[in-house]
């Protein structure tokens, strides 16, 4: 009798020992795996890419090609702003800020022409106003017009009203209305260096299709034209001229 509990009891224990190990690997193991796909997603901020660079040779040419465009755009750049592209034209406008040896030029240019009348334009003088007898670069320009031999016959005088910015524009808004009911078909500006360019634009657009327009351009005599870099002067209004071309060329005429 004890034996053949011995025995069953054996038996009972090589089952129950069979059943426990004969349990599923992936049952027992059940809740690490849980643990693991409850930690948080890995983060990555960068990321490994294959991309295209420049050889040797190839940083060689790049080099040389921008060493070529800044040497052109120094030599060139001056030439471009300054623009002279004078047509046959009725009327000689004169930008009244002009100084005043220019001033003299553009007298000698309407004798020389064929100009019917000299127009002046400008807004109000900056300093001086409330002392001065003439109270806008447009009069004072003709005054001084009249000093040095010019019939007042031949003289206009176009005052540009008071604006915050965009003075040239608002001279050339204000030519325009002026000539709107003439029988002018073609003018000449007559302007300062490197600003010819961008008041050429201005008046160019402004007055057409009805009204031709020219430019000639006065060289400064505050620097070398042809070595403009070496004279603060000549960097300064480069540097500002060529900006606010692009930004009326190519963003917002009214510049």
């Amino acid at each position: 009798m004890g034996q053949k509990c011995e025995f069953c009891h054996r038996q009972d224990v090589v089952f129950i020992t069979y059943r426990v190990m004969a349990r599923p690997y992936h049952s027992l193991n059940m809740p690490t795996k849980i643990r693991r796909n409850q930690k948080l997603p890995k983060i990555r901020l960068v990321h490994c890419q294959q991309k295209w660079t420049l050889t040797a040779q190839g940083w060689g040419v790049a080099i040389a090609f921008a060493a070529i465009l800044i040497s052109f755009t120094f030599t060139h750049i001056h030439s471009f702003l300054a623009v002279n592209s004078p047509i046959k034209a009725d009327v000689l406008v004169v930008e009244g800020w002009l100084p005043d040896y220019a001033i003299k030029q553009a007298l000698a240019e309407f004798e020389s022409g064929s100009y019917h009348k000299i127009i002046t334009t400008g807004g109000p003088l900056p300093k001086g106003y409330y002392l001065a007898e003439y109270k806008n670069f447009a009069e004072l320009t003709a005054a001084t017009l009249k000093v040095l031999g010019l019939e007042k016959d031949k003289l206009v005088a176009v005052p540009t009203p008071e604006v915050l910015k965009n003075r040239t524009y608002a001279s050339a808004i204000t030519l325009r209305q002026l000539l709107s009911n003439s029988d002018v078909k073609s003018i000449n500006l007559f302007t300062f260096d490197v600003h010819a360019r961008r008041s050429w634009l201005l008046f160019k657009q402004l007055l057409a299709p009805k009204i031709k327009a020219g430019v000639i351009a006065v060289e400064s005599l505050d620097y070398d034209p042809n070595n403009w870099w070496s004279y603060s002067a000549g960097v300064r209004v480069i540097i500002s001229e060529t900006v606010a071309y692009i930004y009326a060329r190519f963003v917002n005429l009214e510049a």
